[in-house]
């Protein structure tokens, strides 16, 4: 009988190592979650560099006015910070063709449709966006008494700015305005806005033919939509109503996911918005971004939207039907937000 075989005892280190694969992979397991967070943090911080450096960039291509200028009297600091927000119907730039489109006419120099105070408490509270008919029958520096929007044709953005602090008694922060053609690329660049008349609009003169109910609407049509008032019995106090709502419908639209992770959509508005403002020389990034956060929450639940008190919509001046304010209300509006 063959004597068993004895195996040595395995010696210290004789193993073979094991497979150069499975040492790779039980590494990449252990490292995996690691590795896949740190690039999941390098890509956010590429895209926020992205988009930080597009802002930047647009900033620097838009225009600045010196809007807000000290002179004698001018009213003291107000608490929290006070824009005042101007729709030109300037028709600089554009083409013959595109007059026609948009129904803008043959009009020369700037006038302002849209003229509108944004106030945000200094104690965090809830904006409140107060609309001045550009009608409304006031006192100019240097002018006489005339209506509110003579003010820009006079003197521009200064002369508007000193006259809605004189009569208000609030001293403006920032100055924001935007050009009658820039408006519709705004609103094209985002795919149109959602807006809901009451009631079917046909305005000749504004290129308005819209049904009654919610709708979307792209750039020539919101352009109608907030110039139009040869149609309503309220004229431009109805008109001030249709551009609350637009400017809510803008600032919902702008803010949603749809346009601002969608570069097809955030890179062509950030084009038209730089060829639409003007702000004030003094305005930097900082408050761009305070006043889009402040118009996010305005289209929301988060503030109020008024008019200033109306005492007469149709009262006879030298200067034609004008908007004649309630006073001691209006005071108590100024006050309150001062």
């Amino acid at each position: 009988m063959p004597a068993s075989r004895i195996e040595p005892a395995p010696q210290r280190g004789a193993h073979p190592p094991p497979p150069f694969g499975r040492t790779r992979r039980s590494r990449s397991g252990r490292r995996g979650p690691g590795r896949v967070l740190r690039r999941l943090a390098l890509a956010l911080l590429l895209v926020v560099g992205l988009l930080v450096g597009l802002l930047l960039f647009f900033y620097t291509r838009i225009e600045k006015v010196d809007a807000l200028q000290d002179y004698e009297g001018r009213p003291a600091e107000t608490p929290g910070q006070t824009w005042l927000l101007v729709g030109s119907d300037s028709r600089e730039g554009l083409s013959a063709e595109e007059r026609r489109r948009l129904r803008a006419g043959k009009a020369q120099g700037r006038r302002t449709d849209t003229i509108i105070l944004l106030h945000k408490p200094s104690d965090g509270g809830p904006p409140t966006m107060v609309s001045l008919p550009r009608d409304s029958y006031v006192p100019i520096p240097g002018r006489g008494r005339n209506k509110l929007n003579a003010a820009y044709a006079f003197g521009g953005a200064p002369l508007l700015a000193q006259t809605v602090e004189r009569v208000t008694g609030i001293r403006l922060d920032h100055y924001t305005e935007i050009g009658f053609g820039g408006f519709v690329g705004v609103v094209d660049s985002i795919g149109g806005v959602e807006l809901c008349p009451p009631r079917a609009i046909k305005d000749r003169r504004a290129g308005l033919d819209v049904a009654a109910g919610c709708q979307e609407m792209d750039g020539p049509t919101s352009l109608g939509y907030v110039r139009a008032r040869y149609f309503d019995p309220k004229g431009d106090l109805g008109r001030v109503e249709r551009q609350q709502d637009f400017l809510s419908a803008i600032f919902e639209r702008t803010a949603s996911p749809g346009v601002l992770l969608n570069p097809f959509r955030f890179v062509p508005l950030g084009n038209a918005t730089t060829k639409a403002l003007t702000i004030d020389e003094d305005d930097g990034p900082i408050d761009l971004l305070r006043f889009a956060l402040v118009m996010r929450a305005i289209s929301g639940e988060g503030g109020t939207k008024t008019t200033v008190p109306v005492a007469n919509p149709n009262f006879s001046t030298p200067a034609g039907s004008a908007v004649q304010w309630n006073r001691d209300e209006a005071r108590q509006l100024f006050n309150s937000l001062r």
